[in-house]
């Protein structure tokens, strides 16, 4: 292989592991699923093997790798703290849109309410 190849395969897996990541903090849909959920441990276990790969490749890496790396794990870590002051459910109450105008008459007739 070559070096260049080497570089883009690493590169490729920093970038897949972040994907991960992102998707384990609710932050993107999973590509299969199209859903959002959150899943805050398994987020941390990825991030903390994104430091792993940092640890075990300081000096090992060109300077574009390892402030790609840094970048990345800066922003995983920063999101991942954000997440914890959300606490541990999928989706913060206040997150739920509040019914419309449409939803409050249609739950009104269904009840058998009107309006004068």
């Amino acid at each position: 292989m070559t070096e260049a190849s080497v570089s883009e395969r690493f590169v490729g897996l920093l970038m897949q592991l972040h994907y991960t990541a992102w998707v384990q903090l609710g932050k993107v849909a999973h590509p299969v699923s199209g859903k959002t959920d959150r899943d805050l441990e398994a987020a941390k276990d990825t991030i903390d093997l994104l430091g792993s790969l940092e640890e075990k490749t300081r000096g090992n890496l060109h300077g574009e790798e390892e402030k790609l790396l840094a970048h990345l794990l800066l922003e995983l870590r920063m999101n991942y703290v954000e997440e914890l002051k959300h606490g541990t459910s999928p989706v913060p109450e206040s997150a739920t849109p509040p019914a419309s105008p449409d939803s409050d008459a249609s739950a009104e007739a269904q009840a058998g309410e009107t309006n004068p």
